[in-house]
């Protein structure tokens, strides 16, 4: 990565000197396996007799003409700049260079299918990647109409932002697809897909009576399980409902969207083209919990269309608004518009546990970060940037009222169509719609690290009566900042068999303690919770009779949102070590058979499953594994059939399996001999069931042979990968480390399996590769793209063996390297904190 970075400095001095008009790219996909040809054409404004330079990541520069003056490639040019000097007022730039398709999911990805070995292309250039596509200067603020012409095989579906034209021959099989130039628009949400993608075609009207066309694309080897009507539905929802509530119609003139195989993301907003990650093709039975999320993830990238792409970024210091407004608006569209109507409990399981758990590492660092440069705004795609900053966003609809919130996005969006903004222009249309004075609320809450916590203080007389109710307000030591929140006190009681509100009261709470004066006199109820609905981005913590009701009625709390709460509240003690993990080891082995919400289902095992690997005290450690893989089988024996839960006990059975005492049901089940009513193991599923007796050394090469043979696809091999990975044995461990440590051509997802895989091991696994990590890690920094570095970085360090010697080794690396990048230490960091957190919660369990 040397060489490939970008300083804010740089980027503040090159848009003095800089204006940008158009961009005329030519790319040939038919050169050859490994290149392409790209000639770009850029038209710029510049401060005359000034230089500077232009990004371009190549592998050969084949030409350099500044102004109709041909320029000495080998003078000008490194492979990642290059140079430009004595600019006119007006310049005409032309570069003619190949680039290198790529299997790291950045610039240009190729993929072949195993299926049918059809290639697939697609582009992913947020940050920075663009430049590895065409020459362009790479930063949001320069932005410039994009032409694309596209040269290749005549049978391909070729996309990009703008409609796609016909395409016209220019040799035999062979043809070449001529755009029509964007809007002004950032370099980063460029795109090209190209492949023989299947597509299916729809159509929907705009609110000012545009007819928008939408497509709908994924390989043809998936083309049978793309259930394109549905995505039509909530792209129609979604459309409908953003262009009412943003008082905007949709910004551009088409609306395609596109499954595209080893995709590092999610998805990616790219204007008019926006593409996903192809596990939102559903070859296998899903959760509900990922049926859900990929709704939001529609309605997130839709908003960005708005958010983010008509209304850009100045830079990326202001990437979490981008990011944040989206995650807040696919969320309300979500439960607002679609039937997915329980998605803001859904932001508090996951979300929210997100933000809360990144917001408490040494990494932290304010909504608002200072981003230098590129290092620093890749490792800023974390839970800060979305998680904790939609909470806060949330936070402020509550705080201005969310007729003003909408309205204050409206004049946004219309006052700075198509131009680049910061954080200051919406706060000003904010204060505006709202006649709140923002300036004091956003400093608090933006500029500053940390989440708050928050505890009820309640004395009552002898008959149970309140006398005096107030809200304790505190605050991490490092992090010493009270905040302002808007939020509700509910109190719950037992009607029947349902523990169900019976009042609420909303307040604004602020300073270290709040009194609310409304709640004296009342009977003091079985729960109170305070942020009920969940408006503040804050800990809870419940009073112990509150506590003691609700873990012992935690499947009677009817709503679902409260019963995330007590879930969250409860776990957050478990984190901080307040809570013994044995603790919530039990309430989850009492209580999770009757949550009703899928994703909260799955966070809860997931947390479970880290309670009882790295925060049981470690003489503990095999009884919690082997105790919760046993009630999860338990679970799923009795669970209804067919059901979301019966799936999920069983997925997450499969996940631990090896610590359990069922292990021949888990053969059973994997070979047919054992069936739960219901429960169809189809194919993905087969292969979790086939990691889990793998991993339990009840299983190795031959039958993962035999299952690759079966579904020789890339899920397959990615399967087949993460279970190589996890034979129990020194000797495929050491296999699986050098496939992606000593050589450098694994994909993307590969290199992510094969991590996963490695680290479902024994401690005697594992240990010897704690000095092996630090021996490499500067070295995959230095020589890996910034997507597989960081992979690797994370998925390879030793994170389940949860020691003192684990973490003593960590602080020594960090110690004798203080000059590391600050991207790679903080990646270090964060691993150690993990450890920490874990000694602390295993000291706590062993109290």
């Amino acid at each position: 990565m040397p060489g490939e970075n970008l300083t804010r400095i740089e980027a503040q001095e090159r848009a003095a000197l800089v204006s940008v008009q158009s961009y005329e790219v030519a790319l040939d996909l038919t050169i050859s396996d490994e290149v392409f040809r790209s000639t770009s054409t850029v038209t710029f404004s510049a401060s005359e007799g000034a230089s500077t330079f232009i990004d371009a990541i190549t592998r050969t520069v084949h030409s350099v003409t500044l102004n109709g003056v041909s320029l000495d490639p080998a003078a000008v040019a490194d492979g990642v700049r290059i140079q430009l000097s004595g600019l006119a007022a007006e310049n005409v730039l032309v570069v003619d260079a190949d680039h290198e398709y790529t299997n790291t999911g950045e610039g240009l990805h190729r993929f072949v299918d195993p299926v049918d070995d059809e290639v697939y292309l697609y582009t992913q250039f947020e940050v920075p990647d663009s430049r590895r596509v065409f020459a362009v200067f790479e930063q949001p603020d320069l932005k410039a109409t994009f032409a694309f012409s596209v040269i290749a095989p005549d049978r391909w579906q070729v996309v990009s932002n703008q409609p796609t034209p016909e395409p016209l021959p220019v040799g035999e099989g062979v043809a070449k697809w001529s755009f029509e130039p964007t809007p002004r628009i950032s370099s980063y949400i460029t795109a090209l897909v190209a492949g023989p993608y299947q597509v299916v075609r729809s159509e929907l009207t705009s609110a000012d009576g545009r007819v928008i066309p939408l497509g709908v694309f994924s390989r043809a080897s998936l083309a049978e399980y793309l259930d394109a009507d549905y995505v039509f539905e909530k792209t129609r929802q979604g459309f409908a409902y953003f262009e009412e509530k943003f008082g905007v119609v949709y910004p551009f003139d088409k609306y395609d969207q596109l499954f595209v195989p080893e995709f590092n993301a999610g998805a990616m907003e790219n204007a008019g083209a926006v593409t996903f990650t192809e596990t939102y093709v559903f070859r296998s039975k899903v959760t509900d919990a990922i049926k859900e999320r990929r709704v939001v993830t529609i309605l997130h990238e839709l908003a960005h269309m708005w958010f983010g792409d008509l209304v850009t970024m100045t830079w990326w210091n202001d990437l979490w608004l981008n990011e944040s407004f989206a995650e807040w608006a696919s969320t309300i569209a979500t439960a607002e518009a679609t039937e997915w109507t329980e998605a803001w409990t859904t932001f508090n399981s996951m979300e929210k546990s997100w933000a809360y758990r990144q917001d408490q590492l040494p990494s932290t660092h304010p909504i608002v970060a200072e981003i230098r440069d590129l290092e620093d705004v890749q490792v800023n795609f974390d839970g800060i940037t979305y998680a904790k900053g939609g909470s806060v966003l949330k936070q402020l609809a509550a705080w201005v009222g969310i007729d003003a919130f909408f309205a204050g996005v409206s004049a946004y969006f219309r006052k700075h169509a198509w131009g680049n903004t910061t954080l200051a222009d919406l706060l000003a249309e904010l204060e505006t719609a709202s006649g709140r004075d923002l300036s004091t609320w956003s400093k608090l809450w933006l500029e500053t690290s940390g989440v708050n916590t928050l505890r009820p203080e309640i004395v009552t007389d002898d008959s149970g009566v309140i006398t005096s109710f107030a809200i304790a307000q505190t605050a991490h030591p490092d992090y010493d900042v009270i905040r302002p929140h808007r939020l509700a006190v509910g109190f719950y009681d037992l009607d029947g068999d349902a523990l169900v509100r019976t009042h609420r009261v909303e307040l604004d709470v602020d300073g270290a303690r709040t009194e609310v004066p409304e709640l004296v006199g009342r009977t003091r109820p079985a729960l109170v919770l305070v942020n009920d609905d969940d408006l503040a981005y804050a800990k809870i913590r419940l009073d112990e009779a509150s506590f003691t009701a609700a873990t012992a009625h935690l499947a009677k709390i009817a709503d679902p949102l409260a019963r995330a709460l007590v879930w969250s509240a409860v776990w957050d003690a478990t984190r901080d070590a307040e809570l013994p993990a044995r603790d919530y080891l039990e309430l989850v082995e009492r209580n999770v058979a009757s949550e009703t919400e899928s994703t909260t289902l799955r966070i809860v095992l997931t947390q479970a499953v880290l309670a009882a690997s790295a925060y049981t005290a470690p003489e503990r450690k095999a009884a919690a594994l082997g105790s919760l893989a046993d009630t999860l089988w338990t679970l799923a024996t009795e669970a209804g059939a067919g059901s979301d839960a019966q799936f999920q006990f069983v997925k997450f059975f499969a996940s631990i399996a090896e610590t359990s005492g069922k292990l021949d049901e888990l053969a059973g089940l994997f070979d047919g001999s054992v069936t739960l009513e219901g429960l169809s193991v189809d194919t993905d599923l087969g292969w979790e069931l086939l990691i889990g007796l793998v991993a339990a050394g009840r299983a190795g090469e031959d039958e993962i042979a035999a299952r690759l043979a079966s579904d020789n696809t890339a899920t397959g091999q990615q399967s087949a990968a993460h279970a190589r990975a996890a034979v129990p044995t020194a000797e495929a461990k050491r296999a699986a480390w050098d496939s992606v440590i000593a050589v450098d051509t694994a994909p993307n997802m590969i290199v992510r399996t094969t991590g996963v895989g490695f680290g479902r091991a024994a401690a005697d696994l594992l240990a010897p590769y704690v000095g092996e990590y630090f021996a490499v890690a500067g070295t995959i920094w230095e020589d890996r793209s910034y997507h597989i570095a960081q992979t690797i970085l994370y998925g390879f360090y030793p994170s389940s063996l949860a020691s003192v010697e684990l973490a003593e080794a960590t602080r020594v690396w960090l110690e004798g390297n203080p000059e590391a990048p600050a991207a790679l230490r903080r990646i270090v960091i964060e691993n150690l904190a993990g450890v920490d957190r874990a000694l602390a919660a295993q000291a706590r369990d062993a109290a």
